[in-house]
């Protein structure tokens, strides 16, 4: 089903009061809207039971820590609706709606693996390549070993979850990678690094002979349908852009840092990156190079622990227990340094028959909390976006409650999602 030109209208709306915190209540505006490329015969049939569903895991959570607003969206053969929560902005009452920009944090890290993905559509590059083909200051270093496709997945050998607080700008990055000393061979190891998907982004844009943030905003996102998402916020959006909310209740947003725009630095709306999710449920819809880039993306690179490895997306059989997700985005996989094994690529033609998969991708900022998860085959997915950072654990219990009731209703649904 196409994804783009979608006719939009209100199947309903409600609204509701929380007490997210001992002392202070919130309105949070629970409104759904539906989207359909065609007239919807079957949106008013789901819609109470989804919003029963949605409303039972996202209103305890919000509760439980004082999350001020989340936006949630979810697609079902290829329908859109979304459910509002709470406030963008506590000073002004601002509520969040659809077009509310959040700050995604690590689910950034899927837009660069996507640019990537696209260069080498283009020619420009080889996930095989070395990043010393491309950084000079690199070549025949340690780092040099590492392959594109390592530093994309974790693997290159133990690059850290963050620079030394001595690393504050591009000439300290390039002499952190040229005296960097692994950890263990390329390959044999993940651990999850902002430095490995960083120098990754870096290299991608001299392969493309761009700045990383300029092909990013005017080629990639564009070409994905995205109108309301940016590294940079521009002052026509500044009013759309919510403030996120620290451990003291204060408010803050993302502060600039190096590899920033590559790791953690995606700024974008629930109806946006839903836009994102259908695009990975349907890459057919694209057009060839970008379709290309996202099915690379969604390959299994290296197997690790609890999940499987692709180019930012991390993945796992489908259907898959609660239990599994929880284990896959605990602190072990994203802290420590895991086994990994690496995964031979089926030949193009057998793609399609590539067995069921449900993607995944966490991402926080100390002001906001984010989570992603869809499921191509079953051609559902669901988003959810906060601006506070709660833990993980919580998001992953309400997406995976959620996704139930997604593929209890989708036609195109393979298996349920086991509760435990």
């Amino acid at each position: 089903m196409p994804i783009t030109s979608p006719i939009r209208f209100v199947a309903s709306a409600a609204l509701i009061y929380l007490t997210i915190a001992p002392n202070f209540c919130v309105a949070a505006d629970a409104v759904m809207h539906a989207v359909s490329d065609t007239v919807p015969t079957k949106i008013a049939d789901h819609s109470a039971a989804l919003r029963h569903a949605v409303d039972a895991a996202i209103r305890p959570l919000m509760t439980t820590y004082a999350v001020p607003g989340i936006a949630v969206a979810v697609t079902i053969d290829g329908r859109a609706s979304f459910f509002n929560y709470g406030l963008a902005n506590l000073a002004t009452a601002a509520p969040v709606r659809e077009t509310t920009l959040f700050e995604v944090g690590s689910i950034s890290k899927t837009f660069t693996a996507t640019l990537g993905a696209y260069a080498q559509a283009l020619g420009a590059l080889s996930l095989d390549d070395h990043p010393g083909q491309y950084l000079a200051a690199l070549k025949g270093r340690p780092i040099d070993l590492a392959t594109l496709q390592q530093l994309a997945t974790y693997t290159a050998g133990g690059l850290p979850l963050q620079f030394p607080d001595a690393v504050k700008n591009d000439a300290a990055m390039i002499d952190y990678f040229r005296d960097w000393q692994p950890a263990a061979a390329p390959g044999a190891q993940r651990l999850y690094s902002n430095p490995s998907i960083g120098l990754f982004g870096l290299v991608t844009a001299r392969a493309l002979q761009r700045d990383f943030a300029e092909v990013m905003q005017t080629t990639l996102l564009p070409k994905l349908g995205l109108q309301h998402t940016f590294l940079q916020v521009p002052k026509s959006a500044a009013a759309t852009y919510a403030w996120g909310y620290n451990k003291a209740n204060q408010p803050t947003r993302v502060s600039p840092g190096v590899f920033d725009a590559q790791a953690y630095g995606i700024k974008s709306s629930s109806a946006d990156v839903l836009r994102f999710v259908q695009a990975n449920i349907a890459p057919d819809t694209l057009e060839r190079p970008v379709m290309q880039a996202v099915r690379a993306t969604q390959l299994v690179r290296y197997r690790s622990g609890a999940l499987e490895q692709g180019l930012g997306w991390e993945q796992y059989p489908y259907p898959v227990t609660l239990a599994q997700l929880l284990e896959g985005n605990g602190e072990a996989m994203l802290y420590d340094a895991n086994a990994a094994r690496a995964v031979a690529q089926p030949p193009p033609a057998n793609l399609a028959a590539r067995p069921s998969k449900l993607f995944n991708k966490t991402g926080s900022t100390n002001g906001f909390g984010a989570y992603v998860a869809f499921v191509p085959a079953a051609r559902i997915g669901v988003v959810l976006l906060a601006n506070k950072s709660y833990p993980i654990a919580a998001r992953v219990t309400a997406a995976h409650a959620i996704l139930a009731e997604l593929a209890r209703q989708s036609s195109g649904a393979t298996g349920s999602v086991p509760s435990k």
